[in-house]
C-alpha cells in the first residue's frame, strides 16, 4: 500500500503547447512542413525538393537589384473597367480585392536600379494579382518602361509570372497590349540593346505569347510551367496523353525554347555576367 494511502504514481497532465501561427509552410511539391525562417533565407526555395515557391513583385526586385537603388515607374496608374464587366464578381470587386490582398495597385511593377552597379531597367509582373495577367495598366507600364530604357540607352530585364495571360475582362483593350509590348521591345532591339527575359513559374498565354518569349536570352527558374494553353486543356482538345513534364521549364530547354534553367540563388550572378557579355 502507497505511502500515507495516496496512490502510489501521480498523474500530471500537461497542457498542450499551441504552435503559433505564420511559424510553417507545407511544400506545395514534396508536403515537406518548412520553417518560415529557413525558407525566407534559402529565398522560398524548399531544401528538400527544390520546389521554388511565388515571389511577390517587390520581393523579386529587393533579390535582385542593390540594396535602396530602385526607382519606380508609373506607381500611381489605376486600371479602369471599359466594359463595366458583370460576372460572378464585377471587374471592379476583383481589382479591388487583390489590390487588398497584394498591396499592389496593378500586376506589374517596373523601375530602375542597380545590378550589380549596372544600371538597369526592370518590370516584373505578379501572379498573386489576377494571375499576373496582362491588361491596359499592365501592358502601359512594360511598354513605357521599355520605350525608357531605349531613350536612355540601357539594358531591359523583365521577371513575368502570368497564369493568365491578356486580361479577359478588358477584352480588346487587353489583347491590343500584347502588339504594343512587343513593338516597343523592336525598337529596343533595333538599338542593339540587351533585353534578358526571366520566366517564373508560371509564364502562359498573351504574356508569353509577347513580350516574355521576346527575350535576346530567354531565362528560367527550374519547373516552371512555361506555355500558350495549359496541358490540361491541351488534353482534353486533342485527346492523347502529353509526354511527362511537358511545358516545364526541362521540358523546353532540351527543345530549345528557353536558353536556360537558373536556380532562384544564382539569378543575380548570372544575369550579371550576361550583361556584361551583352554590353
Amino acid at each position: 500500500m502507497a505511502l500515507f494511502g495516496k496512490p502510489k504514481y501521480t498523474i500530471v497532465r500537461l497542457k498542450k503547447k499551441e504552435i503559433p501561427d505564420g511559424l510553417w509552410t507545407k511544400c506545395e511539391e514534396c508536403s515537406e512542413t518548412l520553417y518560415n525562417k529557413t525558407l525566407q533565407e534559402n529565398l522560398m526555395v524548399c531544401p528538400k525538393c527544390n520546389y521554388h515557391f511565388t515571389l511577390g513583385a517587390y520581393e523579386r526586385i529587393n533579390m535582385l537589384l542593390d540594396k535602396d537603388t530602385f526607382q519606380e515607374y508609373d506607381k500611381d496608374i489605376l486600371p479602369s473597367d471599359p466594359l463595366d464587366f458583370k460576372g460572378p464578381k464585377t471587374y471592379t470587386d476583383k481589382l479591388a480585392q487583390d489590390q487588398q490582398l497584394t498591396g499592389l495597385k496593378e500586376a506589374a511593377v517596373t523601375g530602375e536600379g542597380r545590378l550589380d552597379n549596372k544600371k538597369i531597367i526592370i518590370a516584373v509582373t505578379d501572379s498573386r494579382f489576377i494571375m499576373g495577367s496582362m491588361g491596359s495598366v499592365v501592358g502601359e507600364k512594360v511598354t513605357h518602361a521599355t520605350e525608357i530604357a531605349t531613350k536612355n540607352r540601357l539594358p531591359l530585364i523583365i521577371v513575368s509570372g502570368s497564369g493568365g495571360g491578356a486580361r479577359m475582362y478588358e477584352g480588346m483593350f487587353s489583347l491590343m497590349q500584347m502588339a504594343k509590348t512587343s513593338a516597343a521591345l523592336a525598337y529596343h532591339h533595333q538599338e542593339k540593346l540587351p533585353f534578358v527575359s526571366v520566366l517564373t513559374n508560371p509564364t502562359m498565354a498573351g504574356v508569353m505569347a509577347s513580350f516574355a518569349g521576346l527575350g535576346d536570352i530567354i531565362i528560367a527558374e527550374p519547373k516552371a510551367l512555361i506555355g500558350f494553353t495549359g496541358p490540361r486543356v491541351i488534353e482534353q482538345t486533342i485527346r492523347q496523353k502529353l509526354p511527362p513534364g511537358f511545358q516545364r521549364s526541362e521540358f523546353l530547354l532540351e527543345r530549345g525554347l528557353i536558353d536556360m534553367i537558373v536556380q532562384r540563388r544564382d539569378l543575380k550572378a548570372t544575369l550579371s555576367q550576361l550583361l556584361d557579355y551583352l554590353s
